[in-house]
């Protein structure tokens, strides 16, 4: 009969508390459980063996007869482990031990969130040999009064996709084909996202187990850096030129927007850098689509490269008058 090592069934170390290895167990049963297996006697033969660690030592006092055994075997291999080791020393008696006990419904709803699990573990045929001959012979997942096997759901799992869109989407929507489960969908994006945005689609994640909703699916957004057009929340900013007559004069000038070009009017004498504002014609907010932040035009000015002698003639004469004033 070989030794059975609970805590590295369980992944957990010797010192570990009650609840690590309750997390532990909770968490490998519910990857092995036969009703997430369906036929595969692979996982059922886990499932029998992370339950069967999970009633040694979750147990106190199977966990302290379970750890007299194990650094007594420790002991007798360190000091060369000749012939066969003595088990009988451990064998239980008649009567002793709880080994027949499975978890009620209230035990596995607090355990694993849900009160689908029936009244007890499911698929079990038998302890180990060792556990036996330490606790006593016993049933996994059975009891006087529940031998029904356990129902298990559980909700499917969330999927995240990264998705990159450019500003022109993000400000009228749009669709990205995404591949995932085996099917292929039409995923709506919609208007007024940034970069950071989550997308929710319902029921999109991987299948749900017995009835178990389905998880949902989230694409990540990122909007990718636009040349003409700076983001700042549902705020937009874009630079243009205009020639220094404007900026002295005062004029129109014709302004790209997302949604088209519009007449922006600038003042007379308006300093280079200003920034004028258009309201209304920057992103639209994703909470309320309706409604869109705003565009701020920022000035800059350009010279002439085609000046003649005479507007330079004029220019020096206005120069010259300026520094008498």
């Amino acid at each position: 009969m070989d030794f059975k090592d609970y805590y590295a069934i369980l992944g957990v170390s010797k010192e570990a508390d009650d609840k690590t290895i309750k997390k532990a167990y909770q968490k490998l049963a519910k990857k092995y459980h036969p009703d997430v297996n369906p036929g595969n006697k692979e996982a059922e033969e886990k499932f029998k063996e992370i339950t069967e660690a999970y009633q040694a030592i979750s147990d106190p006092e199977k966990r302290r007869k379970y750890e007299e055994v194990r650094q007594n075997y420790e002991s007798w291999q360190k000091h060369g482990g000749q012939g066969e080791y003595d088990w009988s020393r451990w064998q239980a008696h008649p009567g002793e031990g709880s080994y027949t006990r499975t978890m009620t419904p209230e035990e596995f709803a607090e355990m694993f969130g849900t009160s689908d699990w029936g009244g007890g573990f499911s698929g079990g045929s038998g302890f180990s040999d060792f556990f036996s001959t330490l606790f006593g012979m016993g049933n996994i997942g059975q009891s006087s009064n529940s031998r029904r096997r356990a129902h298990y759901s559980q909700a499917g799992q969330d999927i995240e996709i990264e998705v990159t869109i450019s500003l022109e989407e993000a400000y009228y929507g749009t669709t990205r084909t995404i591949d995932t489960n085996d099917k292929r969908i039409q995923a709506k994006i919609p208007k007024g996202v940034s970069t950071g945005s989550k997308v929710r689609l319902a029921g999109q994640g991987t299948q749900g187990i017995g009835s178990g909703p389905n998880g949902d699916l989230f694409l990540i957004i990122t909007v990718e850096p636009n040349s003409d057009f700076t983001r700042e929340g549902d705020d937009l900013t874009t630079a243009i030129a205009v020639n220094f007559y404007k900026v002295i004069l005062g004029g129109e000038v014709m302004v790209r927007t997302l949604s088209g070009n519009i007449a922006l009017k600038i003042p007379p004498l308006t300093q280079g850098k200003t920034k004028l504002r258009l309201r209304g014609k920057g992103m639209p907010r994703l909470e309320n689509p309706k409604h869109y932040g705003d565009l701020f035009v920022q000035i800059q000015l350009a010279l002439p490269d085609d000046l003649s002698k005479d507007e330079v003639s004029v220019l020096k004469e206005l120069a010259a008058k300026h520094r008498r004033l």
